[in-house]
């Protein structure tokens, strides 16, 4: 068996000659940002693949949360979960918001739409749910309390590219959604990331804010910052989005291995799905209770010790950083299930070029009975 490393994540490639023909189109018109060809063709490509009208591309998903809580006037206080990557808080600070946080799902790890209601404040102006390891959040219970509190709602989609509900794309839910096109995820552009929005008009304004809010030449109407993708990182989306259904197709038949093999493996309990009916399987999640034999983490270690570098994902809460931990929202008798959660989660590995021999290596350590 190969001992070479086997991460958490690995991001697919497609082959580099299928990359050339894109290059040499970008060597020959030599236009290399600023919304050229091979951009403008990708938002009309994602629009079409995603189901969505209106889609604006970032050179990265923070750029493009910071953007979206821009170009829709958010300010005051903005409710959020601590359960999550940092990007999603640090998006509110960096707009001057105060993020407060609320507990969630045990089961879909997602906002609990219960805590959200006790949360709201005259403060209160958004709510900014993460729709977890690509799992839907309560959506519709969402909105109810956005539509009675009059509160904006802004998506963090990082996970949820290309999933679908009952009624079409996650990503039509909500003011607006966010995507990122990081190197971890399903779909990738080196670095990149995009708004859903809901119409033409609001689409320009975004398009404004992300061009330092320039209009035309000489006229600048907001203070907005460089947040355009480049014509490289926009080619290798389209390439990207002539494999992704291959990508996901592997993905999933990782997930189902998983499932079917750690079904008897007491006290490892896998995250289930949240009612999407397309998933695109971003992360394999499983949560180590206290019947298991090890503690999550000496099962963390214990993997990595046999080159497996699986990830506590998310610990610790965006909460326990320093810049956040002193907000009242922030203690931990608030977030008693994220708190719980974070101390169980461990993300298995997983991504299209996983083989088989690999992925039994994984499940072979994580159910080995003799304790070693």
């Amino acid at each position: 068996m190969s001992d070479r490393p086997i991460f958490v994540t690995q991001p697919y490639l497609p082959p580099l000659e299928e990359f050339v023909p894109y290059l040499e189109k970008i060597w020959a018109n030599k236009t290399l940002t600023n919304g050229g060809p091979m951009h403008q063709q990708l938002e009309k490509a994602l629009c079409e693949y995603l189901g969505v009208e209106h889609i604006a591309l970032f050179a990265n998903g923070t750029l493009a949360l910071v953007t979206a809580l821009q170009a829709l006037r958010i300010t005051g206080e903005v409710i959020t979960t601590p359960y999550s990557f940092v990007a999603t808080a640090h998006s509110l600070l960096w707009n001057g918001i105060k993020p407060v946080f609320v507990d969630i799902d045990p089961n879909t790890l997602n906002l609990d739409p219960v805590k959200i209601e006790a949360a709201i404040t005259p403060q209160t102006t958004a709510i900014l749910p993460v729709h977890c390891y690509g799992h839907p959040c309560n959506v519709r219970e969402i909105q109810r309390i956005a539509d009675n509190y009059n509160l904006k709602v802004i998506y963090d989609a990082a996970h949820a590219f290309g999933v679908q509900d009952e009624g079409g794309s996650l990503l039509r839910h909500g003011d607006m959604s966010v995507l990122s096109f990081h190197a971890t995820k399903v779909f990738n552009t080196f670095e990149g990331g995009a708004i859903v929005c809901p119409d033409a008009k609001t689409k320009q304004r975004i398009d404004q804010l992300k061009n330092f809010g320039f209009v035309d030449e000489i006229t600048v109407v907001a203070p907005g910052i460089n947040g355009k993708m480049s014509e490289i990182n926009a080619a290798f989306g389209l390439l990207q989005l002539q494999h992704i259904e291959e990508v996901i197709a592997s993905r999933r038949k990782i997930d189902l291995t998983y499932r079917e093999l750690l079904k008897g493996v007491k006290g490892i309990r896998c995250v289930e799905d949240a009612g999407e009916v397309v998933a695109n399987y971003s992360y394999f999640p499983i949560l180590v209770e206290a019947d298991y034999r090890l503690s999550r983490d000496e099962l963390y270690q214990k993997l990595k010790d046999n080159n497996v570098f699986a990830r506590r994902y998310f610990y610790p809460l965006i909460s326990d950083f320093p810049m956040y931990r002193g907000m009242q929202s922030a203690q931990k008798d608030n977030l008693t299930v994220a708190d719980q959660m974070a101390e169980k989660v461990l993300c298995l590995p997983i991504y299209p070029a996983l083989s088989q021999v690999e992925q039994e290596k994984i499940i072979k350590i994580i159910s080995d009975e003799s304790g070693n």
